[in-house]
């Protein structure tokens, strides 16, 4: 039977949510890099825990003087909820009659032709939408598809937000070494803020301005010319990418309607392979068959009205995606 999709059973919350899940991934670049750790949750709050390690130079002592005592670390936990990100789209029999099949010129139309569509551009929606938030948690604030705040990450861990480091990308008489300078201090910062974790390494993301005042700089030009004649010779998963200096600079394309994801002029270094840093959590879905299960990616379903003329597909997900070391968050400007 052609419209099944309408009767009551015939697509569960299970089978729904398992096509969802398993449907082609759009690549977007920041969960290409695997940069941030996934799991699910069973709530819709995710409870982040710190242990402040004390660290001290022990002073001498003559023998038999009372020792120095130890110092421990405060222990604090914080607590971020999800963010739910529901869509939801209507099939109607009445406009599913008659209709030829895209791309035929005979083919009628069928009801799970268009549910397969339909959730395949729900899914897209809702993983450029993770990928705008995973940006935001590399900028240290989450924004919301409006730009409005959704978390101040700086706010919520209680520290202060690095200093923005000016490139002078545009400098009439460069000193020799300054940019080379520049990344040093951004390396020094983050190996400063990660303590006793790895700095696996550097990258950033950077907007067309910087990558090209970068590339054309002085001191960078002849560099970037031998790593752009090796290319051939590397795999390439991003755009335009610069090795330099101990940081991989990388122009980040992403833009939705009017909102372009990196400034022209910014660039946004973050470290990578370094566990702990980047995590996403997905909540449970907001159904009475998944309250308190661990949460999935994703979460699809379909109510059929009851005289079987149109269907409701509801699709969703409920992620969180934070930094928890904000400070090895430094935001650079070309000039």
């Amino acid at each position: 039977m052609l419209l099944d999709v309408f009767e009551r059973d015939a697509f569960t919350l299970a089978s729904l949510t398992s096509q969802i899940n398993d449907l082609p991934f759009v690549p977007t670049r920041i969960q290409s890099m695997q940069l941030f750790e996934e799991g699910g949750i069973n709530t819709t709050k995710a409870n982040i825990e710190a242990r402040e390690g004390v660290l001290r130079l022990v002073p001498t002592q003559p023998r038999g003087a009372p020792s120095t005592p130890h110092l421990t670390g405060g222990r604090t936990l914080r607590q971020l909820s999800t963010l739910h990100l529901p869509m939801r789209t209507t099939i109607y029999a009445a406009t599913l009659q008659d209709a030829r099949r895209f791309g035929t010129e005979a083919e009628l139309e069928t009801a799970q032709t268009v549910l397969a569509e339909r959730m395949t551009e729900m899914r897209t929606s809702m993983d450029v939408t993770i990928e705008w938030q995973r940006l935001g948690a590399l900028k240290g604030r989450v924004l919301d598809a409006d730009g409005s705040e959704l978390i101040d990450l700086f706010e919520f861990f209680n520290v202060s937000q690095p200093t923005e480091i000016d490139f002078d990308l545009d400098a009439a008489s460069p000193a020799p070494g300054a940019v080379r300078g520049k990344c040093s201090a951004v390396i020094r910062a983050m190996e400063d803020e990660l303590g006793a974790l790895p700095l696996g390494g550097v990258h950033s993301f950077v907007g067309p301005a910087f990558f090209d005042a970068l590339v054309d700089h002085p001191e960078t030009r002849e560099a970037y010319q031998r790593w752009n004649n090796g290319e051939a010779l590397r795999e390439r998963t991003a755009r335009r990418t610069f090795f330099y200096a101990g940081i991989t600079f990388e122009e980040y394309r992403g833009r939705v309607g009017t909102i372009q994801f990196v400034d022209n002029d910014k660039a946004h270094f973050f470290p990578v392979a370094t566990p702990g840093v980047f995590k996403t959590v997905f909540a449970p879905g907001n159904f009475i068959d998944t309250v308190n299960a661990i949460g999935l990616p994703y979460y699809a379903r379909v109510v059929p009205d009851q005289a079987g003329r149109w269907v409701q597909v509801y699709a969703e997900s409920n992620p969180l995606s934070y930094c928890t070391r904000p400070r090895t968050l430094i935001q650079g400007r070309r000039t």
